[in-house]
């Protein structure tokens, strides 16, 4: 399996590309079947490039689904030898995102159990940061 991160300038994250592939290995480093990488441009040419023949997508709520949805037509349009397999997220993290879960903690909250304690404690060094620069 491959978890892919997409490098996307557009948008403006809180960690870098790098940052979260780091995240990423620190989390599945138990499990030697589970390799972390990161593209960019089309998901079908990155999945190609690593012979892939299925993605598979996690859905949170119904939002999710209809833009995954289009996303899996699109893909499948452009290589119709890739499978995209919706995975559903267990209802106790179904409202879980990351806008939200960065929100919840800039303004105090806990998110304990809502992120692996590796990146929490990530969370807590970039937000420190970040309140010194604006201080």
């Amino acid at each position: 399996m491959i978890i892919s991160v997409l490098r996307n300038e557009a948008k403006e994250p809180l960690f870098s590309a790098e940052e979260r592939i780091e995240m990423l290995r620190e989390v599945v480093a138990g499990y030697p079947n589970i390799q972390v990488d990161s593209f960019h441009g089309l998901l079908v040419d990155h999945a190609a490039r690593h012979s892939a023949t299925v993605l598979l997508r996690g859905i949170r709520a119904v939002s999710d689904y209809e833009y995954e949805l289009q996303m899996a037509v699109m893909n499948r349009r452009l290589n119709p030898g890739l499978e995209t397999v919706f995975l559903l997220a267990n209802e106790a993290y179904s409202f879980v995102s990351s806008r939200l879960v960065k929100e919840v903690f800039s303004l105090g909250g806990n998110i304990s159990g809502l992120v692996p304690p590796s990146v929490e404690a990530r969370l807590r060094r970039r937000m420190s940061k970040l309140r010194k620069k604006g201080a």
